[in-house]
């Protein structure tokens, strides 16, 4: 076992310890036969197969329902009768699919053995990513209810009687019934069948219970006698008009309906009855005074009429949860990442180290510099050699060794750091002969990741040369420049960002818009589109990862626009950032039907939730090339302004020059990493200082973040591991579309429509959908759109002014909604096709 080194050279205790790794070899076989079937030939071949016997064995097991009791006399001979009967077989698929399917309908589960031709089926697409779903899953719905339908029938046939040329459950599943019911009779078997039922359906379904808790609350409602409220009307022939009536006073509030308990908590418009207080005398007094009556309620929903009622009414509900959409979805798990040998501690090779340090002792002395001490720190793949020169030594004359040091060491790139910021040492990092992998799943797993509660963003990037797991907020930071030459990590660490991303933030909390000129790096992020995802109006399902330029433009121009937007927003509720207005919206301060203008568009604006919004750039460099300003002013634009309202970019780019780097560009990006640069003048373009040349490649890189620079090894994600957290996402519910971002419309294409109206030739492509839905409940309200259809009161309040345009619905009238103009479907059929839509 390796042993720490000497008392000349001592470690860290903290955060380095000693492992022993034992390298396992592959055998070539082994090797050659993965290599086969990870082949995408292989895979294809193989579904082909699959899908061809599963069509196959499919129509003999339809065709064996209406021809086995014919065949089954044949199948019974011998094989050379059978031979010579062939011919006579009635099964479409001849003598082998009536073989298959007897087999598998008496011989095996019966009726239910078609579950295995729909799961090697369903399996085959998979194969051919038609479809991604859970391997696992599929496997262990398939098994349950083969066995369980099987017994069922089996069961079922036992207590009916009923005999047919072939068991309902097969051979299996007419054993297993007669030994259940052999057991515990008839009710026993019913009891076993269902409770087992049930647990699959507890254990499958992850909204089980609440979707038995609203089928319990609807059965209580049919039972249920609901009692209507008489109030008097004054207009009623019959009643005394002199009597005083209290009339009802309508306030705005947020709450959920009782009857709708998937509803979002915060879009509804009650009305709440506040009677005029009574005085305390009793009636038959004669000097009773004269109730005053109660003023109507204005229709200006910000006017302070019995404000103090209203904020007592708010003070009741809950806080609004924005994760309440996916109230059950679950983040991904650590299983879903690759675990590495000895990943949370570097090896420690002892004669190396003790190498090493000689060789660095014997090239200072040999230039007349005399050292006190130097102390080891073995990081993953750069070990840290701190030297405590001599008084009177010159510390930029070790500087100047820096080639000769690099030289005696047989090394790839050494860095001199003189001084150790905080200490009083010179740092010289040396390249370990076997680096070690950082693994994503072990800074994920990690304390420090885990238990991380202060940071908005948090984003575990790597481990630093001290083996300590580099976490940074990229809320902070607040925007980021990633630069590397080509092959030295860049694309890795920005998969590590966006996985750090996924396990920490819910997708009602952080949306990303992802630019991928390569087309390649990014796509397979492209199942997230219902869950993180950011899109414009107009954008497809398809396009998700923005690739075109000209795209890029309007995307980034829409994001201009969304800055502006929250900024009109924060102002009108005196936030000073996104955290604050969050914090106000979620505690229901914030009015979501209230009108909000933004002073420069015009554009009528509410209040809602806002989520976190990171904008990944990747090799931004060619846009600029192709679009030069028309990119990089929005980019500017953004960097300047997006911090406070929650919008964070990460520019990546393999050519880091002044024209592409440019000053305002780092002006306003403070933060950036360096993987490996081709040259020290990169170098300093990307971080200021020189040091990223003569880095090692394969992740090492240099953090520059609050005027410190941290060496760090980036953690390894493979694209299996990210494939199988986005398979892990998509899986589950998610919203019916991307995030909208708002629309825009380059120069010179706008249509000449006057500032304020709606232009009917250009409807959203729900309208139709929205247009019945409104005439059918015979509501109006932008919230109820939002709930209804599951879209964002951006392009909500958008529709409502387009029904507004074409006549369905009136104008806004506040807290009351908007009354709708059409009674019946025929009406809006008619005029639907007058719009052609």
């Amino acid at each position: 076992m390796p042993r720490r080194p000497s008392s000349n050279i001592s470690s860290d205790r903290d955060t380095v310890r000693e492992t022993r790794t034992i390298e396992v070899e592959k055998t070539p076989l082994i090797q050659q036969l993965r290599a086969f079937f990870s082949d995408r030939r292989t895979q294809v071949i193989c579904a082909v197969v699959l899908l061809a016997f599963s069509l196959f064995a499919l129509i003999a097991w339809v065709s064996y329902f209406f021809t086995g009791a014919q065949d089954q006399s044949l199948l019974n001979m011998s094989h050379a009768e059978r031979v010579a009967t062939r011919a006579q077989i009635a099964n479409v698929m001849g003598l082998p699919g009536a073989h298959i399917a007897d087999f598998m309908v008496d011989g095996s589960f019966g009726i239910v053995s078609v579950l295995i031709l729909v799961a090697l089926s369903l399996y085959t697409l998979k194969l051919l990513h038609a479809f991604s779903f859970s391997g696992w899953k599929l496997l262990f719905c398939s098994v349950f209810w083969l066995i369980w339908g099987s017994v069922t029938l089996g069961f079922a046939q036992l207590v009916t009687g009923i005999s047919t040329f072939f068991r309902w459950g097969g051979a299996h599943g007419e054993w297993l019934s007669e030994l259940m019911t052999s057991y515990v009779q008839p009710i026993g078997s019913t009891i076993i069948l269902v409770a087992t039922l049930l647990i699959f359906f507890i254990l499958a379904d992850e909204t089980f219970f609440p979707k038995m808790k609203r089928f319990g609350e609807w059965c209580k409602g049919l039972f249920r006698k609901k009692e209507v409220p008489e109030i008097p009307n004054p207009d009623v022939p019959g009643t005394d008009p002199t009597e005083t009536p209290t009339e009802p006073i309508l306030i705005t509030v947020d709450t959920p309906e009782e009857d709708e308990p998937d509803t979002p908590v915060g879009d509804d418009v009650i009305t709440v009855e506040i009677e005029t207080p009574d005085t305390h005398e009793e009636p038959d007094t004669p000097d009773e005074p004269e109730i005053p009556d109660v003023p109507e309620t204005p229709e200006d929903p910000d006017l302070d009429i019995n404000k103090t009622d209203e904020v007592e009414i708010v003070k009741q509900l809950e806080p609004y949860d924005p994760r309440k959409d996916l109230e059950f979805y679950k983040f991904p798990t650590l299983d879903l990442l690759k675990v590495y040998d000895n990943e949370t501690a570097p090896v420690i090779n002892q004669e190396e180290q003790q190498a090493n340090a000689n060789r660095i002792v014997t090239t200072l002395r040999n230039y007349g510099i005399e050292i006190e001490q130097i102390k080891a720190t073995v990081g993953p793949t750069v070990t840290l050699y701190e030297v405590v020169p001599k008084a009177g030594i010159r510390i930029a004359k070790i500087q100047n060794l820096e080639n000769d040091i690099m030289l005696s060491l047989s090394a790839i790139g050494i860095r001199i750091i003189a001084p150790m910021p905080g200490k009083g040492t010179v740092g010289i990092e040396v390249p370990n002969e076997k680096p070690q992998v950082v693994s994503m799943h072990s800074v994920i797993a990690s304390k420090r990741f885990q238990e991380e509660q202060k940071m908005k963003l948090p984003v575990a990037i790597g481990r630093t040369i001290t083996n300590e797991v580099f976490c940074f907020d990229l809320a902070k930071t607040p925007h980021l420049l990633v630069a590397g030459a080509t092959g030295q990590g860049k694309s890795v660490g920005l998969n590590a960002i966006i996985t750090s991303l996924l396990y920490k933030k819910h997708p009602a909390e952080l949306k990303f818009v992802l630019v991928d000129p390569k087309m390649v790096e990014f796509s397979i992020y492209k199942p997230l589109l219902k869950h993180y995802m950011a899109a414009m109006p107009d954008q497809e399902d398809r396009d998700i990862i923005i690739t075109d330029c000209q795209k890029v433009i309007n995307t980034l121009n829409s994001l201009v626009i969304e800055m502006e937007d929250r900024y009109s927003l924060l102002a009108e509720a005196n936030c000073r950032n996104l955290e604050d207005y969050n914090e106000k919206f979620n505690s229901r301060v914030l009015n979501p039907e209230k009108d909000v203008e933004n002073v420069v568009t015009k554009k009528i604006l509410h209040h809602h939730f806002m989520p976190y919004l990171v904008i990944v750039i990747d090799e931004y460099g060619d846009f600029i090339m192709q679009a030069g300003k028309e990119v990089e002013r929005p980019i500017q634009r953004l960097a300047q302004k997006a911090r406070a309202v929650g919008m964070h970019m990460i520019l990546a780019t393999q050519r880091p020059d002044v024209k592409i780097v440019t000053g305002t560009i780092k002006a306003n990006i403070p933060t950036r990493i360096a993987f490996r640069t081709q040259s020290v003048v990169d170098s300093r373009t990307v971080l200021d200082a020189k040091g990223a040349d003569q880095l090692i490649g394969k992740g090492d890189m240099l953090y520059s973040g609050g005027g410190n620079l941290t060496r760090i090894q980036c953690a390894f994600v493979d694209t299996p591991e990210v494939e199988a957290i986005v398979n892990h996402i998509q899986e589950q519910q998610g919203y019916s579309q991307p995030y909208q971002l708002p629309e825009y419309v380059p120069e010179g294409q706008e249509e000449t429509v006057a500032p304020g109206s709606v232009d009917t030739k250009r409807l959203d492509p729900m309208f139709a959908d929205v247009a019945r839905y409104v005439v059918s409940k015979q509501e109006g309200s932008t919230s109820r759109l939002q709930r209804a259809f599951e879209i964002g009161y951006n392009r909500a309040g958008k529709l409502s002014d387009q029904l507004e345009a074409t006549g369905i619905v009136g104008p806004n009238k506040g807290p009351k909604g908007r009354d709708v103009l059409i009674q019946d479907m025929e009406s809006l059929e008619r005029l639907l096709e007058s719009l052609n839509v």
